[in-house]
Parts: C-alpha cells; sequence; structure tokens
C-alpha cells in the first residue's frame, strides 16, 4: 500500500525554515528573492538536462519522481510468510494449485514468477528471465538517480555562471553607484540558489531513490529465491528460514514492528 512520505517533505520543508528564520534575523526574506537569478539557476540547469539526456528520459524521470514522497511499505515479512504458505500449498496440491494465488500480491514481478511457476518451466529458464527483469528494473532506477545527480552538478554551475553576469554588469556600471547594488545581488544570489536546490534537494531526491531501488530489488531478490525454492520442492520450513537470513533478522524485526503499529492505529 502506498502512503505519503511524510520524512522526506518534512526534510525539505525543515531545511526551508531553517533558512528562511537564519535570513530574516539579519535582513528581508525580499532581499534573496531574484526572478532573473532562478531563471538563470533553474532554467539553465533544467535546459542542460535537456542536453544530457533526451527530452523523453527527463521527463520520464521527473513524472515518476513523485515516487520519492510515496512510502510503498514494503513488508518483507509478509513476502517471507506468503512464499512459506505457498511452499506448504505446492506440497499438498502441486504447483498447479498455485494457480488461484497469483493475484495475492499486487506485484507485476511476483505475478509473473508465479505464472512462470505454475506454467512448469525449467528452473534456470525462470531464473533467467526473472534475473534479467530485476537488471532492467536496476536500469531504469539507476537513470533517475543519474538525472537528479546531474541536476545536483548543473544547479550549482549555473549558480556560478550567473554570479559572472552580475560581476560583468556590476564593473560594466562603475560610472553609476546605483546599479552595482542589483547587479552584486543577482552575482551572489544565483549562487546560492544553484547550492540550496543542489543541496538540498537535488542530491538528496537521488539518494531517496537510490535507497528504494536497493529495498526494491532486494525484495525482487527474495521473490525469485522463494520461487526457485518452491519449484525446487525445498521443505517449507528450511524455506522461511532462508528467505528470513536472505534479509536478515534486522530487516524482518523492522517490518513486524512497522506492521504491528499499524495493526494499532489502523
Amino acid at each position: 500500500m502506498n502512503r505519503f512520505d511524510m520524512l522526506s517533505l518534512i526534510g525539505i520543508v525543515a531545511g526551508l525554515i531553517m533558512i528562511s528564520i537564519s535570513i530574516m534575523i539579519g535582513s528581508s526574506l525580499v532581499l534573496f528573492i531574484s526572478i532573473p537569478g532562478l531563471l538563470i539557476t533553474v532554467g539553465g540547469s533544467f535546459a542542460a538536462l535537456l542536453v544530457n539526456f533526451n527530452s523523453q528520459q527527463v521527463f520520464n524521470v521527473l513524472k515518476t519522481s513523485r515516487n520519492i514522497f510515496k512510502n510503498n511499505g514494503i513488508n518483507f515479512q509478509e513476502i517471507i510468510d506468503i512464499f512459506a504458505d505457498l511452499a506448504r500449498k505446492a506440497r499438498r496440491e502441486g504447483l498447479l494449485g498455485l494457480e488461484d494465488d497469483v493475484e495475492r500480491l499486487e506485484d507485476p514481478f511476483y505475478q509473473k514468477g508465479i505464472r512462470l511457476m505454475v506454467d512448469a518451466l525449467d528452473p534456470d529458464l525462470i531464473k533467467d528471465i526473472l534475473e534479467t527483469d530485476i537488471d532492467y528494473t536496476r536500469q531504469r532506477h539507476e537513470l533517475g538517480q543519474k538525472v537528479f545527480k546531474a541536476w545536483g552538478v548543473y544547479a550549482p554551475a549555473f549558480g556560478m555562471i550567473g554570479t559572472l553576469i552580475g560581476l560583468i554588469q556590476m564593473l560594466s556600471k562603475l560610472n553609476d553607484p546605483s546599479a552595482l547594488g542589483p547587479a552584486m545581488a543577482l552575482a551572489l544570489l544565483t549562487t546560492f540558489y544553484g547550492s540550496l536546490l543542489a543541496n538540498l534537494v537535488f542530491i538528496p531526491m537521488a539518494g531517496k531513490l537510490e535507497l528504494k531501488s536497493e529495498e526494491e530489488v532486494l525484495a525482487r531478490y527474495l521473490m525469485l529465491e522463494g520461487i526457485i525454492g518452491i519449484q525446487s520442492g525445498m521443505n517449507p520450513r528450511i524455506l522461511e528460514e532462508k528467505l528470513k537470513s536472505f534479509v536478515g533478522p534486522q530487516a524482518v524485526k523492522q517490518n513486524e514492528t512497522a506492521k504491528e503499529k499499524e495493526a494499532v492505529f489502523s
């Protein structure tokens, strides 16, 4: 079940609030608002993304970036319990008896694996198909990380470009003291915008996508081990212990605790 990930939003908002409070202690927030500075930093860095990546890649990543603020809630203990139950059922009814359990998880990878197992494909072929699926998923996730990491590099760079523009404007108007202030403000604000966006938004987003990718890939490898174990006729108890050791006792314990809290507050 998808739930909103409050921690990501809280982190960004808290960072902005702390910076805003620090600004207001010594001056007004209005001094830190510059439309030309935002156009150079945000607009310029986004244009650089379009040069580095193709437009379809960029817009697909931006469309799926909402997953950063979703807590997909992968419950490893639930997956382990399901495959232990499937192993017991397969011993009683055979692999064909698992056909009714295809929709037990709303996960396309799980559903594909169960269908391949029910169709009695060779275990090596099933493993090859599912590992290819995992590799493709990892590559797709890595693309999203690369886009945000690149944006985190370009934003400060375009901030420096804005600084150079401001300095050039300032130097060209040394005979007009009234024009020096706006030019110097543009010079400094673009560097501020670039550093802020890179270190509070883009690079942390890339890091969050990486963590979510690792969690999803781990869940898929867990399902793969379960599917191969069931097809090979592994004892349900042994399979369950193998899957628990696969994710580690700490991960299982955390999922059990989260499940208990969800039951209390539901």
